[in-house]
């Protein structure tokens, strides 16, 4: 059974995974905060106050995140082929990576940032600071943890589309599962690739609780 397990092509693999999901949650979070903190500011009662706006905003990251990856991959070949000149591999899958993570995480990042305390927001406005530097001071520390969770949280999640990636020629353990698990009938190599993922998901989520909990001792 394990003679014909290719480790050095699991390894590699395994790294380019690893290279999906670190530049995916990298790009996803540059992204998605600042969606998420537009959000906060222009939903009603808040800073920037601006119901089109917002209902604008909210639609365009509804509509993104409702569309199941696998389509949306597909859908944006000729967008992928535009930016990085081509669909296949394990760079150019990135781009649909990112467009379906940013979304999600903005969503994330949305939630951390309204359950900061209005009272410490009008305190920093009481005191004359701009909505940017209350952005800065006061809102990203406040909801640094539950930000910090949600780049966790998306970091899983993206292990996961990057499997869904290889079903297109994206690299990575799913392109591995879906070559030798499915097109060559190697069942040993379907499951060393799931055994391979399930162990990133419990390393990335233990050491993301970890800065999670400490982040939250520092807080309190």
């Amino acid at each position: 059974m394990h003679a014909d397990i290719v480790w050095p092509e699991i390894w590699q693999a395994t790294g380019a995974t690893l290279y999906m999901v670190g530049v995916g949650t990298l790009l996803s979070t540059l992204i998605g905060l600042p969606i998420g903190i537009l959000l906060v500011l222009f939903s009603p009662n808040h800073l920037l106050a601006n119901r089109p706006v917002y209902q604008a905003l909210s639609l365009i990251v509804n509509v993104l995140r409702s569309v199941p990856f696998i389509i949306l991959m597909i859908a944006l070949i000729p967008f992928t082929e535009w930016v990085m000149g081509t669909s296949i591999g394990t760079t150019a899958a990135i781009v649909p990576l990112v467009v379906g993570a940013a979304p999600f995480y903005a969503r994330l990042a949305e939630t951390a940032l309204r359950e900061v305390d209005p009272g410490v927001i009008e305190a920093a406005q009481a005191m004359g600071a701009s909505t940017w530097q209350i952005v800065w001071w006061v809102l990203l520390p406040e909801a640094r943890a539950g930000v910090l969770s949600g780049i966790v949280i998306t970091a899983v999640a993206l292990v996961s589309y990057s499997a869904m990636a290889g079903v297109i020629g994206g690299g990575g353990l799913g392109d591995l599962a879906v070559r030798y698990g499915y097109d060559r009938f190697q069942t040993d190599v379907m499951l060393v690739t799931i055994v391979v993922m399930m162990v990133l998901v419990q390393v990335m989520q233990g050491i993301g609780d970890w800065w999670v909990a400490r982040l939250s001792r520092r807080g309190g």
